[in-house]
């Protein structure tokens, strides 16, 4: 429906438009019954719908009752699908909910950096790889909407940690914003458009988010072209009046006229145009009116049919990370002794503002005796939920269960209490009770397969003791009947590291600037973050980003490329074959990662710019192609302040796994940006020599001054390393001094100002 909005704000009094840019209540919009302006209503839940019963028992942290929804995994385990398809459809199914429950905008998905495995939020976020997450916050985004439902793409920008969420401040470099931290939200931005942008609550470099005209005009707005509105994250807000300035549209929750109050003195003061007040209330409206437009009346969806796309997504995000002498997937026959009370009361999802009633909730154990009613299935508690202790009584029954029967299941992980919004974890180590149970039941059973149930990386002190390790995750309200599917061979484990596990806390990038000092967070570990730190550092972690085994083998038998020469205005198209070499039928993750050659810009040794999922059956074979563009070379150039590409040589590596390359092809990539460096006094020799046009003035004055010079004389005669170095790092100034009055400053002067004139440096 065609609306005149402009018209429709000219006829609003000064109260009405302030009134509009903050909620009703915790989670609706102000109505203007008079021009026909509606409230709608925005809810939590990244990977399940969380609208709470009643409008009078509200909060954000999910203390009150919500309505039920399917409760799918949560984003740490979305992101280890690496599955764009599967991540549409879930986002589909969550939109189909939104409209059977009146909810116009979705709060979520969750984009930033597990800058640390200690973030109490890292399970509600995808990875540590911002293209990663970007390719993956897409497709939720892409499949969300097309339902006619909003998405809150958040928390804009650089909020890497719960400590002190609210008034924390993220310092953080220009380039490693670019990179790392902005990049997960660009890239979504311009491919999906979020209806709307969540801010985050801390500072980014001394100014509050809420308020951060730079992150929310200038980048957001104008420089990635971002059309919805931005919301605050709820209580964000700093100064209202100085938010809407900044760019800040909507302020969540209601503010109880406080917010409206200080827009209206601002405007009336002076301080605040009614423009900018304008422009942010245009913004709101065609939102609001796009979510009206789209209501589905009487909308309804199969929660059924959820349910079973839940376990098909959580067996898919499951990873298995050892498969020692083959033991998986289990025989439905023999005596299976099922260990461990997440298995019965399974942690499915994280807490805080994303906590899920979920339609229904499958059982661990419930769905192994489905899958296997042949085979003898014992159980023992081993430890209880609510607790880190030792239950010796508890742990005498496990060893005895485990030691009667033919394989040991351990369900074991994080509790609730271990990771949540609010806070960090302090180490990533298990409770001691999960931890003493597998050291009790490894000494009298030598078939033990452990289950996983966390949000986030532990250390595993007992890794090579027992036969397999499954990473389940938080796998959603389908957990028991996709774990239940991988153990069995219903499902063959697909899922791959979003994140990189490292052997011990220490090894982490951010280990020493984890969470700061007072209100200051640093980013001093800069773009090497995650697998790009531990590469660089030649650390060998845990597990690395991007692994994961399956029940069968694959093989990469080519690896082409369309051209082994391009401008970085063109793209160049990677083909690969892969085969199923075993013999069930499995999904490979097949990620192309870049490699700069160079040696004039600091890089990681390489980065993930590329990957696909493929279906293949046994001894089938498929060729993928993936392209990469500039964006694929480039690094963020401060001078430019833009994207840059290097001229040179880029390796291009195919493999399972970051650690796993089965094949580097390598293509030269040229420039078509051209920068203009004027040179001056300080400016090295080794930096005009780069150049052929300069390097040929240089080369004369080099000669003159061997006639006339030693030092000179002996650096063209005995070019050794000494002497290069000390030529190539020598500023124009001290020609002067070393040439014994050969060259001048007049002369300098002349050859600066002949440089100037003519050099051009890529």
């Amino acid at each position: 429906m065609e609306r005149d909005i402009k018209k429709l704000i000219s006829e609003m009094t000064l109260e009405e438009k302030a009134g509009l840019c903050s909620g009703q209540d915790f989670w609706t919009t102000k109505a203007i019954e008079r021009l026909g302006i509606p409230s709608i209503m925005m809810t939590d839940g990244p990977h399940g719908l969380r609208k709470q019963m009643s409008s009078s028992n509200v909060d954000n942290l999910g203390i009150f009752n919500s309505v039920p929804s399917t409760c799918f995994p949560s984003a740490v385990g979305l992101a280890s699908t690496w599955d764009r398809n599967l991540i549409h459809e879930v986002g589909v199914a969550l939109g189909k909910e939104c409209q059977a429950e009146d909810v116009a905008i979705l709060l979520g998905p969750g984009v930033n950096i597990k800058r640390s495995p200690l973030c109490g939020r890292n399970f509600e976020y995808f990875s540590e790889d911002p293209y990663l997450t970007s390719e993956l916050a897409s497709s939720h985004i892409d499949g969300v909407q097309s339902q006619g439902v909003g998405t809150s793409l958040k928390h804009f920008a650089a909020n890497n940690q719960e400590h002190r969420r609210i008034t924390s401040n993220s310092v953080v470099d220009e380039r490693t914003l670019r990179e790392i931290y902005l990049a997960s939200f660009e890239n979504v931005v311009k491919k999906s458009q979020p209806w709307t942008v969540m801010c985050s609550y801390n500072k980014v470099n001394g100014v509050y988010a809420s308020e951060n005209k730079r992150l929310l005009t200038e980048i957001l707005k104008e420089e990635w072209g971002h059309e919805g509105f931005v919301v605050s994250d709820w209580g964000a807000v700093n100064e209202r009046e100085a938010g809407v300035e900044a760019g800040l549209e909507l302020e969540m929750p209601s503010s109880g006229g406080v917010g409206d109050r200080r827009v209206i003195e601002a405007v009336q003061n002076g301080t605040l145009s009614e423009e900018s007040l304008d422009k942010a209330v245009e913004r709101y409206l065609n939102v609001l009116f796009k979510a009206v437009d789209s209501k589905k009346e009487n909308a309804t969806y199969n929660q059924d049919e959820h349910h079973r796309l839940a376990r098909k997504v959580s067996s898919e995000s499951i990873v298995l990370l050892k498969n020692e002498t083959g033991i998986l997937p289990l025989k439905k026959e023999g005596a299976i002794a099922v260990i461990g009370a997440f298995a019965q009361s399974p942690r499915f999802q994280g807490g805080g503002s994303s906590h899920v009633t979920p339609t229904k909730l499958d059982q661990p154990i419930e769905e192994i005796q489905k899958l296997a009613p042949q085979a003898i299935i014992t159980f023992a508690e081993g430890y209880k939920l609510d607790s880190t202790e030792i239950d010796e009584a508890l742990m005498s029954e496990a060893k005895m269960v485990a030691s009667e029967a033919d394989v040991a299941v351990l369900f074991v992980g994080l509790p609730d209490s271990f990771e949540s919004e609010g806070y960090d974890r302090t180490h990533l180590s298990i409770p001691e009770n999960h931890q003493k149970l597998i050291e009790a039941v490894v000494e009298i059973q030598k078939n033990v397969v452990v289950v996983l149930s966390n949000g986030s990386p532990i250390e595993m002190p007992w890794h090579d003791r027992v036969s397999a390790v499954l990473e389940g995750y938080l796998g959603g309200q389908a957990f028991g009947g996709g774990i239940a599917d991988v153990l069995f061979g219903e499902a063959n484990p697909s899922g791959k590291l979003a994140e990189t596990f490292p052997l011990e806390l220490s090894h982490n990038p951010s280990y020493l600037n984890f969470p700061g000092e007072g209100d200051m967070v640093e980013y001093k570990e800069g773009i090497f973050v995650g697998y790009r730190y531990y590469e660089k550092k030649n650390i060998q972690p845990l597990f690395p980003f991007g692994f994961g085994l399956s029940y069968t083998t694959f093989e990469y038998t080519d690896v082409t490329l369309s051209s082994d020469k391009i401008l970085d205005t063109e793209t160049v198209d990677v083909h690969i074959k892969v085969k199923n070499t075993g013999s069930i039928a499995g999904k490979e993750i097949i990620q192309v990662y870049v490699r700069d050659n160079g040696d004039k810009v600091i890089r990681p040794e390489k980065e993930l710019k590329g990957f696909a999922k493929v279906d293949l059956e046994p001894g089938e074979e498929k060729e993928i192609t993936i392209t990469l563009d500039k964006r694929s070379f480039a690094y963020y150039n401060l001078e430019l302040k833009d994207w840059h590409v290097q001229s040179g040589d880029f390796d291009i590596l195919v493999g399972g796994s970051s650690d796993r390359i089965a094949h580097v092809k390598t293509v030269h990539v040229d420039s078509t940006t051209v920068i203009r460096k004027k040179a001056h006094r300080n400016t090295t020799l080794g930096e005009l020599m780069e150049d052929p046009a300069t390097a040929a003035i240089v080369q004369q004055i080099m000669t003159k001054m061997a006639e006339q010079s030693g030092i000179a004389s002996a650096m063209q005669e005995e070019p050794n390393d000494m002497m290069l170095a000390m030529m190539k790092y020598m500023p124009l100034r001290t020609l002067v001094n070393f040439s014994g009055g050969g060259f001048t400053e007049e002369m300098m002067e002349g050859l600066l100002a002949q440089i100037n004139s003519t050099q051009l440096m890529k």
